[in-house]
Formats: C-alpha cells, structure tokens, sequence
C-alpha cells in the first residue's frame, strides 16, 4: 500500500494538543487536527492488533488507518484479508441472513484496504446487494450503506438471480429519498411502511449517512433538493457546542456522520451554517478525546469505546482528506490496489461488444413514475428511465400496460446501446422530419431493426413478442452476448411452452436465446408469440439484456 502520510508528530506535540483542548474554545489548528489523528492511530493500532470481521475492532479500523495513511506494515492488512476469506469460507459466502449491512462493511473495508471484494474465497460479496428487498429489510441503514459500499469503487450491480426485485442504484437513491423526513432529515424507521409520518423527527447521525450516501448524486435535481433540506435540519439540530445529540445526549457518534458527511459533500468544517458560539464539528469530536488517544462516546463519560474511538478516527481523517485536497473517506479511487485486479476501474460492458456501443450514464438517479409503484416490472422501468433511455407517456405516467410502436422500440433499442441517432433514407415512410428518423435509421444501420417489405418500416405499427425477441437478440449479440444456439437447444428450449408450434421460424433461435438468458420469464405457459408486448415487458427485457452485458453501472 502506497503510504501518504508518514509518523510526524512528537509526544510533545501530542501532549500540548490535549492541553490545548482544555484552553480553546477556538477553531481547532491543521497542526492539533493532525496531532490528534496520529495520536489515535497509534492507540487503534496498539489495541486492534488482529482486526476481525466486526463492528468493533474490524472494518471500521481498517477503514480509518487505511484512509489516514497512517504507517501500517502490510502484513496487518494482509492479517486482515486472511481473516476474513476464512469467515467467508467457514459461513459459505452468507455473511447474514437478514442485515446486509455486513457485506457492505466488509466490502468497505476490503476496497479500503485494496483488496477485491468480488473475489473473496471463491465468492463475490457485491452479489447479495443486488437483492433489493433483503437490502432493505433492515431499515434505511441498508441502502444507505449498499451505495457507499457498491459506489466506493464504482463496483457494477451484479444480476443477483435470488432476489425478488433486482436491486439498482436508482432503486436505493429512490427509497433513501422516499424516507426523508418533513423536517428534512431522517431516523431509523420513518417510512418503514408507507410515507414518514409528519410528526417524525430527524436524527443527526442517520441524516448524516443518508447524506454521505446521496454525496455522490448531489448534481442531480432531485437529490439535491433533498441535501438541501437535509443540511437546513442539520444545522438547526447543531447544539451550542458544535456537536449533535442522540435520544437526548450528545454524543461523539453522532458528530462524526455529519462529518463525514459535510466532508463528502465538499462543506468546509467552518461554513458558518455549521459553527455554533464559535464551534465547528471537528472542535466539538476533539472535546471527546482522552489523553491516552481514545474517544468516550459521551462528554462525561469515563474511559473510552472503543467505537467511539474507531468512528471519531475516521471522522477527524475525513476532514484532514479533504483539508489535503484528497478524495473523500469513501471514494477509494485512489486506492492503490493489489494484485492484478484493480477494482476502482468501472466496468465498461463485455470484451466481444461493438466499439460504438457505450454504457448510459444515470442523470435522473430516483426518477419514477406513480402508475409503477409496487408494479412488478418497477425496477427495470426506473433503471431505464433514470438514464433517459425510456420515456413516459405523461411526466408521471408510464402506462405500462399500454402497446409500443416499432418507432419507439427503435428508440430505446438506439438509446439503450448508447449509439448516435442518425438517420438514413432506408425506409419510404420514415421521413426526415419525424422525431424518430435518426433512432429507426441507428437501428436499422446496425442490423437490430428491418422493414417490413416494399422499403417500409411501419413506423407507427405495434410490436409482437416475437418479434421484440428478435430485436433484442440482435442488440445483445452487439453488446457481445453469444446468441447463437444449436437445433437441440432451441428445440428443448421452446418446447416446454404448449403454444411453441406457432412461433415463427425466423423467430425461434432468438425467443430461445431470451428464454435461456432469463430475458424473458421461462415460468410462463405460452410463449404468445403473435400477441402485442406491452411497455412493461419491453422495459424488463431489455433491462435485463443490458444487466447480462455489463451495460448498467
């Protein structure tokens, strides 16, 4: 591990910080803000000697020595790894049945110690937050923590095939937004089970996490609305110290997630919204700190936690971060990795795709629509629509269950590959003019749309399931998916279904290909090849070939 910061500090130095603690009531200095990170990573490193797969003494020590730059011999990294490739083994890949949070602990942790969380004892541990519902079991902590852990390194959403609801990025931001509080913060249950009731207040350290987990979508419309408002309640929850209390007591804790998250976003610790009688979040952590380099979890508690200590470590590192102009505590971009692998590089869709096919970014990250809610199909539908890449009828109607025309399956197809619209003169009845030339004419140049005879497209025709197969199969194979199959498979393959007689010939290989490929559901009794697919189906298809070919981050 490259090390980016050295052993600088004296005890004497150490010593005049504590007395300074006392006698100040101003800013705290660059110089007592390093002395006391030091400090501390001596007392973390001297008591957390072979760090476990824990709460206390586990991930959060490694992600604070990591991240500090603290001088640590590899070998207490390596220590580490080992320790938990053996957990991972011992328990078949399942951290736990029910709080998620596990896995995006450890997954944390490894990255922070540049180490590849997808490649742990022969499991990948990204997979299990692919599960949406099992994520957020636990309450707003599990998907606030399933987008730090999974965007620390850009990791891609794997395809969980367990999960009821494929999870997305979308989908957490949407359900973090969801349980925003009136009063612009939020707590551990409010909108359980529906919307926040009005009467719900905020919490300081869960606010501060939702922030640290929204920091990195902070551009866009909607999450930046809801900073807003977070950090509006936030600063009215300050008390007159600089800190924040907890069930009607301060506590260190709760200090260091607003921390880390004014760090994320960027806030400077001395914005004036968050310095109360001359007291900012960093003066307010440090009044907590015991001589010996420990933190209480109270300010008049006697001796330490030692999660206190590890959470006020990594809070006070997060604001030496960004004083130093380095990435925040949790993107780990500059994370030098080990081994081969490196992690913090996206992954930008499958060896064998076409050059011109690219990854569509999400610009619209919790963009929804009223007539999906609890919809079956919900997922995919937000996944494409947070990148633009469907549209609905209306600004809140996506009208599932209404038919789509060849013009709008050649849209999405274009859009959903990335490709430049442009049109071309193939078709009669595609003129130049029509809002859907240059997206028919893509379509059509890379072989994923034909006509229908006598140099027409029927533009304004409605798509089959057969033949919305076949369209997506050609876009796959672009993607680089394999879709060639032999006879036997395809025979195999549709014969399950009572009405596959009736499917057409030029159909079979690719209804085959998708049923194979989870592109389509196999546990339905027809196929219905010649019936009108609507909307909702096209969505989940092609959102489905795209999670295949690695084209969703």
């Amino acid at each position: 591990m490259k090390n980016h910061i050295k052993r600088a500090f004296s005890l004497i130095l150490v010593a005049a910080l504590t007395l300074a603690l006392g006698a100040s009531a101003l800013a705290a200095t660059a110089r007592e803000l390093d002395a006391a990170i030091e400090h501390t990573a001596q007392y973390i490193h001297a008591t957390v000697k072979v760090p476990q797969v824990d709460s206390v003494g586990g991930e959060w020590a490694i992600i604070g020595l990591a991240r500090s730059g603290y001088d640590v011999p590899d070998t207490y990294y390596e220590t580490y790894y080992k320790t938990v490739e053996a957990y991972v083994r011992e328990c078949d890949g399942v951290l736990h049945e029910k709080k998620y949070t596990e896995y995006s602990r450890v997954i944390i942790a490894l990255t922070a110690a540049g180490y590849d969380p997808r490649e742990v004892a022969g499991y990948d541990l990204t997979v299990a937050l692919g599960d949406f519902e099992r994520t957020i079991w636990q309450g707003i902590n599990g998907p606030i923590w399933a987008l730090i852990a999974l965007d620390s390194a850009d990791y891609a959403i794997p395809a969980n095939a367990d999960a009821k609801t494929q999870a997305t990025r979308e989908l957490y931001i949407a359900e973090i937004l969801r349980r925003q509080l009136s009063d612009g913060g939020w707590n551990l249950t409010a909108g359980a089970n529906g919307a926040p009731a009005a009467t719900e207040r905020a919490n300081a350290d869960l606010t501060g996490m939702a922030l640290q987990a929204l920091a990195r979508y902070k551009d866009t419309p909607d999450v930046a609305a809801a900073i807003d408002k977070a950090l509006a309640c936030l600063s009215k929850l300050q008390n007159t110290e600089g800190g924040y209390d907890y069930a009607g007591d301060a506590s260190s804790e709760s200090v260091v997630q607003v921390l880390v998250a004014l760090m994320a976003l960027g806030i400077d610790e001395n914005d004036a919204r968050f310095v109360k009688n001359g007291k900012t979040v960093v003066d307010n952590i440090l009044s907590y700190a015991n001589d010996d380099g420990s933190f209480r979890h109270t300010g008049d508690g006697s001796g330490n936690s030692q999660m206190s200590t590890e959470q006020a470590f990594y809070g006070l590192v997060a604001a030496q971060r960004q004083r130093d102009g380095e990435s925040s505590l949790y993107d780990m971009s500059d994370v030098e990795m080990r081994g081969e692998v490196a992690v913090t590089q996206p992954q930008i869709g499958l060896v064998g795709k076409h050059a011109d096919v690219r990854v569509m970014p999400v610009t619209a990250p919790s963009k929804t629509f009223g007539d999906v809610a609890g919809h079956a199909n919900r997922a995919a539908i937000d996944a494409l629509a947070s990148r633009g890449i469907i549209n609905g009828k209306t600004d809140d109607g996506f009208v599932p269950d209404a038919t789509m025309t060849r013009a709008e399956f050649a849209t999405i197809i274009t859009r959903g590959l990335g490709l430049t619209p442009s049109a071309n003169d193939a078709f009669a009845d595609v003129k130049a003019g029509d809002w859907f030339a240059a997206y028919v004419g893509t379509a059509n140049a890379y072989g994923i749309v034909s006509g229908v005879g006598e140099g027409r497209f029927n533009p304004q025709g409605t798509i089959t399931r057969q033949e919305a197969a076949v369209m997506v199969a050609r876009a796959a194979k672009l993607a680089g998916l394999d879709t060639e199959l032999d006879d036997v498979t395809i025979r195999d393959t549709l014969a399950q279904f009572g009405d596959y007689k009736t499917v057409a010939s030029w159909a079979q290989s690719a209804l085959a290909f998708c049923y194979s490929n989870r592109i389509l559901d196999d546990s339905e009794l027809d196929i219905q090849p010649t019936a009108q697919i609507y909307r909702c189906e096209i969505a989940e298809m092609l959102w489905r070939m795209l999670s295949k070919a690695e084209l969703l981050k």
